[in-house]
């Protein structure tokens, strides 16, 4: 059972008493419901946050990804009406509502949601530059990290995300994948990648914690099918780039000791890795820049001020004092719910320039 499988069935009675409460201070604002009927409608919503994930682990269907998109938007919803509920009991304490304002006050999450689906589903394309002193000359590189290749986001992501691709062929020479191309949320199989053979140009990708969820080989098998580039562990070289791709995972497995002999002090020395840690580190040893992905920037409010604080580099690009830099991207897809507000779904051009 992988780390997301227990993860969702230890919340699922928590997630359950949660909607019982969250459903009984709602629908008491417009008369109230009969506890029996909102503890059945809390243990429906509970299945429907975990059952679809058993079966989307064997085999992917229709049904199934459409019940976890549902429980996954109702699960942003349910965080946004505990927030909106906390607001409208604490103003009645005070003064009485009418029933208008309280309707609106309500009805602000479903139009909320709304853009924050459509905020999710558009992908664009951000630039940063980075100047780099041993470069001979200027080199573009995509970026992107995240994709949850999963039940809430299938095919049409990894569609969306070639297509995009498609359209910087001629303007960057490679693509780093740092990490949760899948999700874990469904099966993967081997021609489920097969679209980014359309791409021309070498697409790199180094494993996450996510793709360990759906079985890492399933994954691995799927890139290589795809012509997909896994540094997994490993060294490689393109012109001016060496590129060393570090795995991460919540699982047990062997973490190879990273010295200077991975360095190469001619070339630009990039490491992929998953999440934003060790950059200290990373720089000292040589390593002029790292990319990495994971916090999702935060994905939406509230969400992105406690990641601001989670992590030290929650997104963006930094640069130390040494000259070397980081990169966090925000990700393509999302986790969980499809659901993004002050984050982008991107990918970003990176263009490392001679200083």
């Amino acid at each position: 059972m992988s780390f997301r499988t227990r993860r969702i069935l230890i919340m699922t009675p928590f997630y359950m008493i949660f909607q019982f409460f969250l459903l009984k201070y709602l629908l008491l604002l417009f008369g109230g419901l009969d506890d029996g009927y909102l503890i059945i409608i809390a243990i429906i919503v509970g299945l429907l946050h975990c059952m679809p994930m058993f079966f989307e682990s064997k085999k992917s269907t229709v049904a199934g990804r459409f019940l976890t998109t549902i429980g996954g938007v109702w699960m942003w919803m349910s965080l946004m009406f505990l927030f909106d509920l906390m607001f409208i009991y604490l103003i009645k304490m005070f003064v009485i509502l009418p029933f208008e304002i309280i309707v609106d006050l309500v009805l602000i999450v479903p139009f909320l949601g709304i853009y924050n689906f459509y905020k999710s589903h558009k992908l664009v394309i951000n630039e940063k530059i980075l100047e780099l002193n041993n470069l001979s000359r200027d080199i573009n590189i995509v970026h992107l990290s995240d994709v949850h290749f999963g039940s809430v986001r299938h095919k049409k992501i990894i569609n969306l995300l070639v297509n995009k691709l498609k359209e910087l062929e001629d303007t960057c020479e490679l693509a780093i994948i740092s990490g949760d191309l899948a999700d874990g949320s469904s099966a993967v199989g081997t021609d489920d990648f097969l679209a980014f053979k359309d791409v021309d140009m070498p697409i790199i990708f180094t494993p996450g914690n996510h793709d360990f969820y759906p079985g890492i080989d399933n994954v691995i098998n799927a890139c290589k099918n795809a012509g997909i580039i896994v540094l997994d562990n490993e060294k490689k070289e393109f012109g001016d780039l060496s590129i060393f791709g570090l795995t991460f995972s919540f699982e047990d497995r062997c973490v190879p000791k990273i010295d200077e002999s991975w360095i190469n002090p001619n070339l630009i020395n990039i490491i992929n890795y998953h999440v934003p840690y060790y950059w200290d580190e990373f720089s000292k040893l040589g390593f002029d820049i790292q990319l990495s992905g994971h916090t999702h920037g935060g994905q939406f409010y509230p969400a992105i001020w406690f990641a601001n604080i989670l992590f030290k580099y929650n997104k963006g690009l930094f640069k130390n004092n040494l000259g070397k830099y980081l990169h966090v991207t925000t990700g393509v897809g999302s986790m969980d719910t499809p659901m993004r507000w002050g984050t982008d779904s991107e990918i970003v051009i990176l263009k490392l320039k001679k200083a």
